[in-house]
């Protein structure tokens, strides 16, 4: 009989290089392992060099780094030669924090370290516990102190003095951490068997997905208002934080609706079968499984929602990068708005990429179990 081995599985397979080191293997197979791809490997190649030398000259070789003052001749004598990087400098409180008081900005910084603390530590799964949620309670009551003030001698500070990098991170924290829990129920509402909470859910979500996010701010802000009893008033940014909220709880329950259905049914024989109740059930068999499959469309939802608190513009609310747009206003300053927006979508990357990593490693996990 004789035994036949190394047997290429495919073409490809046939040409894969089966020597020198692993990264040259690897560029062999994935980026030379024909003509066509080598010639598309080139080109792609060539032109990346040239984006990346220009890139090079304009925003290290021939950027200006520091001025003097509000002095801004030095950057518009080489403005479209190089980049202004002074901007930063000169505007970057401003960018991060918007008219909040000058001397009390230490306030608003350290709420920002309590945020991405809280962040970290939430990724942590030695912290998976219930200790986590005193924690959660007493850093937002710390920075509740903090940016408000009125007590323990700070000075008060209201909320229409509030902007930029603090503002974006309580609309996202608070609209995802109540539009979770919120979606949690939605979904298994529209799973309901009673007709009266299943069309209940349908017309929450359809109606919510069925308007964009701009129109349901212009309602909170203005409309609202108006059903309101005389003299009653709720704060500005608490009614984009509600519109915020009921706007990713229809999302994500849609999201999570979809795990619920790739769990297999006989999941929820064995948990019926061992005698738990509907709500024990979904909570220790049902929805684990069902986020687990949809750990990659809900960080895509929240980077989304990250993000789309920028639409807080239009009620007149100073997020990030709407301090961004007002801090170029200054005529000296006004030439070089590219500068300060890419300051600006690297902080948004900042976040956005790591929530992205974390899913890659919940899911990694969550394969491995």
């Amino acid at each position: 009989m004789t035994v036949v081995t190394d047997v290429p599985d495919s073409p490809r397979a046939a040409r894969r290089p089966r020597s020198g080191p692993p990264a040259l293997r690897w560029i062999r197979a994935n980026l030379f392992s024909s003509i066509p791809n080598a010639i598309i490997t080139l080109v792609l190649l060539a032109v990346l060099a040239k984006a990346l030398i220009g890139f090079l000259q304009w925003g290290i070789a021939n950027a200006i780094w520091i001025t003097h003052g509000n002095d801004s001749s030095a950057c518009k004598a080489v403005r479209g030669l190089g980049a202004c990087w002074a901007v930063i400098p000169e505007k970057y409180r401003f960018i991060l924090f918007g008219t909040y008081p000058f001397d009390e900005q230490w306030r608003p910084a350290l709420s920002v370290l309590l945020f991405i603390a809280l962040f970290y530590l939430s990724t942590r799964r030695s912290w998976w516990r219930r200790e986590l949620v005193y924690v959660w309670i007493g850093a937002l009551a710390l920075i509740s102190v903090l940016m408000w003030g009125g007590v323990f001698g700070l000075s008060f500070v209201s909320q229409d003095r509030w902007g930029g990098l603090p503002v974006t991170l309580i609309l996202a924290t608070f609209g995802l951490s109540f539009g979770f829990p919120l979606g949690i129920v939605v979904a298994l509402g529209r799973r309901s068997k009673l007709p009266a909470i299943r069309s209940l859910c349908v017309l929450y979500v359809e109606l919510i997905r069925g308007v964009p996010l701009v129109s349901l701010l212009f309602m909170a802000s203005v409309m609202f208002p108006l059903f309101m009893p005389g003299g009653f008033n709720i704060d500005k940014l608490l009614r984009a934080q509600i519109a915020i909220i009921l706007f990713a709880g229809a999302y994500l329950a849609e999201v999570i609706r979809g795990g619920l259905q790739a769990v297999p049914r006989g999941q929820h024989e064995a948990a019926d079968a061992l005698g738990l109740s509907y709500w024990r059930k979904n909570r220790l068999t049902i929805l684990p499984q069902a986020i687990r499959h949809v750990i990659p469309p809900l960080v895509n939802t929240f980077i989304a929602f990250f993000k789309d608190t920028s639409l807080v513009l239009i009620i007149g609310i100073f997020d990030l990068l709407t301090t961004a747009k007002t801090a170029i206003i200054d005529p000296a300053w006004q030439q070089f708005s590219v500068e300060v927006y890419i300051f600006v979508a690297m902080i948004y990357f900042a976040f956005c990429f790591a929530m992205s990593r974390y899913s890659r490693s919940l899911e990694a996990h969550g394969a491995g179990r």
